[in-house]
C-alpha cells in the first residue's frame, strides 16, 4: 500500500511550494541511485520521493491528489498514465535541481583543449610607462614527455573502451511519468575518455600530463596600464589526448609612483615654489620621467596655477607620441621667521596694496564695482 505523499516528503497538507521542494531536495541528495550505487533499499525511497514531488509540485494533481489520494492517478480508474517502471530517469529531474550532480552530464572525448593560465605580474610605473621584459616562472601541467600524451606505459598503446564502444557515453530509454526519456550519462568504465588504459605510464599515472614549473619570458609594452590583459598564446596547460595547449594570460599590477599620478597617456605632479620665486619668477628644475627638465615661472604666479610640459607622459600603446605632463605649483608660506624677516615683510605690507598682494582684485573691491554698476543703472 502506497504511502501518502505529504507522509513521504515529510511536510504538512498545508505546505507551500518552497517547502515541497526543498524536501524534496533534501531526500533526492540522501536517496539518489548515484549517491547509494546498488542500494534497492535507497532505490524505492528515491522513487517514491520523486513520485510525491511529481505530484505535489503541481497545482492541479496536488487538487486531484488532495480530493481522491491514489486513486485519482490511478490508470484503470482514471485514464491517466502511472508511475510503474523503471523511474532511473528520474536522475534528470536530480540533475535539473542539483546542476548535474547526478553524473548525467555529457564529457568531451577525443582530443581536449588545455586550461588558460593566469598569472598576476607587478611591475613599476616606469616600466609600464616605458615597456619591459619579464621571466616568470608559470607552473603548468605538460604533455608527459615519457607517452607523449597517451597515458599508456611505452610500446602500449590505449584501446576503445567496450562498454561505450569509444562514445564516452552509455545511454539508456527510460519510462517516467513525462513519457520514454532516453538518457546520457558518462561511461564509468573510461570515465568519459571513450579509451580504456590497460597499462597507464608510471610518470604521468595515465593522465597524460605531468606538472612542471616553465620559464616564460614576457614582454610588457609601453604604454601599458594597471590591469592590462596580455595573452601568450599556447603557454597555458597542455591540452589532453593532442589536443591544444591554453593559453596564458597576464594581468599587470603597476605599482602607484610616490611623486607622479597618471590619467589616460598624461601624467600629473605637484610641486611647491616660494613666495618670491611666485611674485618675481622663476626657472625650476621639474622632474619628469625623462629626468630633469627646465621650466618657467612667470613672474606672477599664483598658487595652484597648472603648467604643460609637452610630450612628456606616457607614450601611446598604439600609435607614435606620448601624453602631457601637467604640473601644478603650489606657493608654500614660510614658517618659522626670524626677526628681521617679519619686519621685511611688515614694511612690505605697508607699501603694498591689498590688490597688489592678492594678485588680483580684493573681495571689498568686486563689492563695491557691483554697488557702482547697479547705480549706474
Amino acid at each position: 500500500m502506497k504511502r501518502d505523499y505529504y507522509e513521504v516528503l515529510g511536510v504538512s497538507n498545508s505546505a507551500d511550494e518552497q517547502e515541497i521542494k526543498k524536501a524534496y531536495r533534501k531526500l533526492a541528495r540522501q536517496y539518489h541511485p548515484d549517491v547509494n550505487p546498488g542500494d534497492k533499499d535507497a532505490e524505492e525511497k528515491f522513487k517514491e520521493a520523486t513520485e510525491a514531488y511529481d505530484v505535489l509540485s503541481d497545482t492541479e494533481k496536488r487538487a486531484r491528489y488532495d480530493q481522491m489520494g491514489h486513486s485519482a492517478f490511478d490508470p484503470n480508474q482514471q485514464g491517466f498514465g502511472g508511475f510503474g517502471g523503471d523511474f532511473g530517469g528520474f536522475g534528470d529531474i536530480f540533475d535539473m535541481f542539483f546542476g548535474g550532480g547526478g553524473g548525467g552530464g555529457q564529457r568531451r572525448q577525443g582530443p581536449t583543449r588545455g586550461n588558460d593560465l593566469r598569472y598576476d605580474l607587478t611591475i613599476t610605473f616606469e616600466e609600464a610607462a616605458f615597456g619591459t621584459e619579464k621571466e616568470i616562472q608559470v607552473p603548468r601541467q605538460e604533455t608527459c614527455t615519457e607517452c607523449h600524451g597517451s597515458g599508456s606505459a611505452p610500446g602500449t598503446h590505449p584501446t576503445t573502451c567496450s562498454q561505450c564502444h569509444g562514445t564516452g557515453q552509455v545511454k539508456a530509454t527510460q519510462r517516467t511519468p513525462f513519457g520514454a526519456i532516453q538518457t546520457a550519462r558518462t561511461c564509468p568504465a573510461c570515465n568519459g575518455s571513450g579509451q580504456f588504459i590497460s597499462s597507464p605510464c608510471k610518470e604521468c599515472s595515465g593522465k597524460g600530463t605531468t606538472r612542471k614549473v616553465k620559464t616564460i619570458k614576457v614582454t610588457v609594452p609601453p604604454g601599458s596600464e594597471d590591469g592590462l590583459n596580455l595573452r601568450f598564446s599556447g603557454n597555458g596547460e597542455a591540452g589532453l589526448r593532442g589536443g591544444p595547449s591554453g593559453d596564458l594570460y597576464v594581468v599587470l599590477n603597476v605599482k602607484p609612483h610616490k611623486f607622479f599620478e597618471r590619467e589616460g597617456n598624461d601624467v600629473y605632479c605637484e610641486i611647491p615654489i616660494t613666495f618670491v620665486q611666485a611674485a618675481l619668477g622663476s626657472e625650476l628644475d621639474v622632474p619628469t620621467l625623462d629626468g630633469k627638465v627646465k621650466m618657467k615661472i612667470p613672474e606672477g604666479t599664483q598658487t595652484a596655477t597648472v603648467f604643460r610640459l609637452r610630450g612628456h607622459g606616457i607614450p601611446y600603446r598604439r600609435g607614435n607620441g606620448r601624453g602631457d605632463q601637467h604640473v601644478r605649483v603650489v606657493v608654500a608660506t614660510p614658517t618659522k621667521l626670524t626677526d628681521r624677516q617679519k619686519e621685511l615683510l611688515r614694511e612690505f605690507g605697508e607699501v603694498t596694496s591689498d590688490q597688489q598682494q592678492m594678485g588680483k582684485k580684493s573681495f571689498f573691491e568686486k563689492v563695491k564695482e557691483n554697488i557702482r554698476d547697479a547705480i549706474d543703472l
